[in-house]
């Protein structure tokens, strides 16, 4: 998670370098910062890094967006066998993400107790956030990539050889161009639109942000009543994109972050796209409700100074009908829907609906 205003010249963020995740901006519009590591891991290894089964560890928070959209293109792809995965706490201390979740409050595969571990092995002194998802190289414990924007473009284009058999094509190179300009959009206005509404410490600021964020999902909204996903008749990286925003909106960013014009559920054609994606095999069996808003409402403390964690919204509907099928399209494309959840994956129960 890069939740980053770009105030300082290292960017800091403030959930990640201030333990109460106050946000004194100084009046300056909430910026998010360009990853600091942004190696990438190949199938030809032609920038350093190879793909290879087993080598690297996916390091993600449940609660952050960002790194969703891992876990996501991970589960659809099939590389459970071939990326392992570490999931931090949804609560940070001083030192940002911990592996408190695990026994002894280490890593079990990298042996640490904190991802700034790994940062520190790449770069000593390293003075930016610690974020997630972060790619870790295991026999050497050190960060490899934070890039959250190029990491699932590379697991669907990179990591094909380890893919499992029937796996969707994420980013299928004819409708590269309208996914790029679908996520583009959706990003400035949706992803980082949220974000801009919540950390803004002016009221022309959160207007502006506020009005982007809607504007966007009418236009996603009245796109949506035509077709079943964003971008041909398929999941793509689009869909899981808006969807890590969209299943977070009224938990957290309607109440939380003020984008309270309404709620997704009280768009008929958002709601029931959300539904469609949240009950697809590999989308809401990564969703972690509890962890969402434990690390919303009580890490950023500058927002929710009293931490208090709300009780709703109820979950129930998320199990709902939602008759998006009526439309057509096909989930998979030529595949097939991924197995189920690797053991000791699971979400506990207390984060499902």
């Amino acid at each position: 998670m890069n939740d980053t205003p770009g105030n300082a010249p290292d960017d800091r963020d403030p959930a990640v370098h201030d333990p109460n995740g106050n946000a004194s901006y100084g009046h300056k519009p909430f910026e998010r910062s360009r990853s600091h590591f942004a190696d990438r891991i190949t199938a030809d290894g032609r920038e350093g890094r190879p793909v290879e089964a087993g080598r690297y560890r996916l390091v993600v928070s449940r609660a952050c967006p960002w790194a969703s959209r891992a876990l996501v293109s991970r589960r659809l792809l099939g590389l459970e066998s071939a990326l392992s995965l570490a999931v931090a706490d949804p609560l940070q201390d001083d030192r940002s993400w911990r592996f408190t979740l695990d026994e002894g409050g280490r890593d079990p595969v990298l042996g640490i107790r904190y991802l700034s571990e790994a940062y520190d092995a790449r770069e000593h002194g390293y003075p930016g956030g610690v974020s997630v998802p972060a790619i870790v190289d295991i026999p050497t414990r050190t960060l490899v990539t934070n890039d959250y924007q190029q990491i699932t473009l590379d697991l669907a284009t990179e990591w094909t050889a380890l893919h499992r058999p029937g796996a969707p094509d994420l980013y299928p190179e004819h409708l590269r161009a309208e996914i790029d300009e679908v996520m583009e959009g959706i990003y400035r206005d949706v992803n980082n639109g949220v974000y801009r509404a919540g950390f803004a410490d002016g009221q022309g600021e959160y207007e502006a942000a506020y009005a982007d964020v809607f504007r966007r999902l009418d236009l996603v909204s009245e796109r949506l009543t035509r077709q079943r996903y964003l971008v041909g008749d398929t999941v793509t990286e689009a869909d899981i994109r808006l969807f890590t925003t969209l299943v977070r909106f009224d938990a957290v960013y309607h109440g939380h972050f003020k984008c309270n014009r309404n709620k997704i559920s009280e768009d008929p054609v958002l709601w029931a796209y959300a539904r469609d994606l949240y009950q697809t095999p590999g989308f809401g069996d990564t969703v972690d409700f509890r962890h969402i808003k434990q690390h919303y409402y009580r890490v950023h403390t500058g927002i929710n100074p009293t931490g208090i964690v709300p009780l709703g919204p109820a979950l129930s509907g998320w199990l709902t009908p939602h008759h998006r099928e009526e439309l057509g399209g096909r989930p998979f494309g030529d595949g097939t829907p991924p197995g189920p959840v690797a053991p000791g994956e699971e979400v506990p129960a207390e984060g499902r609906p």
